[in-house]
């Protein structure tokens, strides 16, 4: 029994001696810490003076919090949480995860390399040992700082986000929003265009982010927003993105889908989405539109709703067009629309052969693209007749 006790007094002296040379080593550890972390890793080296002292305070303070576990290695290790306390919450966004987990690595190599000097003659294992159990709890810790800043990062893009494509809804385009885009990682490469549809159950931050993830495989840029049952995609990129769009479709609930037009980019994006909205009110007067369907192929349709916008199109597009054509064009397309789109009574009506009609309004479909001989696109011309006589 009085061996026993004397044995314990000496492994109680023998921990107690390693506890002082460890907490002596401190400052040794933390010079050497800092003069490798300039000399193994380049990303340290790049950053800005101030995050360079961020990171050496980190190191510095996952050395003490380390010596002072040692001392009672019943406690639970202390963790990254505590060691980036030391710096600002913003350090987390100029470095990643992985690198955090190469700091902790170096720290961990740093006091392994130094055992020999820091431990009392026999500790050397159980300082290493102790490290070791020391940085896979860091390491955890560290996985857990990293996914609460991108949960918050991830909570405040979602807010950005809702009030950018609110804004663009509205018809901004200032500079306070493309700043906002840009913060949201939008590239601004190629075109851009918004889409709108409904849907049948209100979509939760989940649904939400994984419409987003699917938006972003389909085109290059995407922004989503939620206004009630209806959804508001603003798609940009390099591609083709109406086939983009059109790949989206099975995301969107029953009832029309509406396309807005391409514009040239994101600070633009109000007149895609002023379109598609107008188009996605006027859809249901026409029971035939395809889905989905452009918003320039609903213009008869918005021009009921009262949109300016689709008005001027159709006024720019199909009458100043053919009223600036000559060779009795316009008047020819009246007269086949008012003869309830017959050849042969528009003829009679101007007095010259059916060829010579059918001559002229192939003319119709040169100067404006739309086909008077279609049912669909006679009725765009008719309309568009009628705002011009109007006007």
């Amino acid at each position: 029994m009085p061996t026993s006790t004397t044995n314990a007094d000496k492994n109680f002296e023998h921990r107690a001696a390693t506890v002082q040379r460890v907490r002596e080593a401190t400052g040794v550890l933390t010079n050497v810490a800092l003069r490798r972390l300039d000399e193994e890793l380049p990303w340290y080296r790049d950053l800005p003076a101030e995050d360079r002292s961020y990171v050496g305070l980190v190191a510095q303070s996952g050395i003490t919090s380390f010596v002072t576990w040692f001392a009672d290695p019943s406690a639970t290790p202390s963790g990254v949480g505590e060691m980036f306390s030391a710096a600002p919450r913003e350090l987390t966004q100029s470095i990643s995860l992985q690198q955090a987990l190469q700091l902790v690595r170096l720290m961990v190599d740093v006091v392994e390399t130094q055992a020999d000097q820091i431990a009392a003659p026999g500790a050397e294992r159980e300082v290493r040992e102790a490290v070791l159990r020391y940085s896979r709890e860091v390491a955890f810790s560290a996985a857990e700082v990293y996914a609460r800043a991108a949960e918050l990062r991830g909570a405040w893009d979602a807010r950005l986000e809702a009030l950018v494509v609110d804004a663009l809804v509205r018809g901004d385009g200032d500079d306070a929003v493309r700043s906002r885009v840009s913060a949201l990682g939008w590239s601004g490469r190629g075109q851009t265009l918004v889409v709108v549809g409904t849907t049948t159950t209100t979509l939760d931050e989940l649904r939400t982010a994984d419409l987003r993830r699917a938006a972003r495989r389909a085109a290059g840029d995407a922004l989503v927003g939620i206004h009630g049952d209806r959804v508001v995609l603003v798609l940009g990129g390099e591609g083709d993105l109406v086939a983009s769009a059109t790949s989206l479709l099975p995301r969107f609930g029953p009832g029309p889908v509406v396309i807005g037009a391409l514009v040239p980019s994101v600070a633009d994006a109000s007149r895609s989405a002023s379109a598609a909205l107008a188009g996605l009110a006027a859809a249901p007067a026409w029971p035939q539109a395809p889905r989905p369907v452009l918003a320039d192929d609903l213009l008869p349709e918005r021009v009921l709703i009262g949109d300016a916008a689709a008005r001027a199109t159709l006024v720019e597009q199909a009458y100043k067009p053919l009223a600036g054509a000559g060779g009795s064009v316009l008047e020819t397309l009246s007269a086949y629309l008012g003869t309830g789109r017959s050849l042969e009574a528009a003829a009679r009506q101007l007095y010259v052969h059916p060829n010579t009609v059918r001559y002229r309004l192939r003319k119709v479909t040169e100067v404006t693209g739309w086909d008077p001989l279609d049912a669909r696109e006679s009725f765009v011309l008719q309309v568009a007749l009628a705002l011009g006589a109007l006007g």
